[in-house]
């Protein structure tokens, strides 16, 4: 498949439990900048056969960062002061992975990992 740009000039993981988080900033031939955010989760995980993801991807483009760092920050703000009331978990709990052993789980991920 053919992309729509040419060039990876930045890009970030973040590990989260089961989940990895890249945030890749990618430029297009004519040299505009965007960014992919992209959740990539280990499903059916076989230690005789290959590993395969689940992937999930959002393309942010520079005009719409400000409306989507604003909506971030507020949705984010609002989690925080729900924390501890009405029956929500506080700040403080930790998610449990459902007792699932992670010893499978790659100490490092790489980009040809998920292919």
């Amino acid at each position: 498949m053919s992309e729509n740009y040419k060039d990876d000039v930045f890009t970030h993981a973040v590990r989260a439990g089961k989940r990895t988080y890249f945030f890749d900033v990618k430029a297009t031939k004519g040299k505009d900048l965007f960014m992919t955010i992209t959740e990539s989760k280990r499903v059916n995980y076989d230690e005789n056969g290959p590993a395969q993801y689940e992937k999930h991807k959002i393309f942010l483009y520079k005009e719409d960062f400000d409306g989507f760092i604003d909506g971030l920050h507020q949705a984010i703000e609002h989690i925080r002061e729900l924390q501890g009331k009405d029956g929500f978990r506080s700040g403080e709990s930790v998610r449990k992975s459902n007792g699932a052993d992670n010893k499978n789980e790659p100490s490092e991920i790489t980009f040809e990992d998920l292919d």
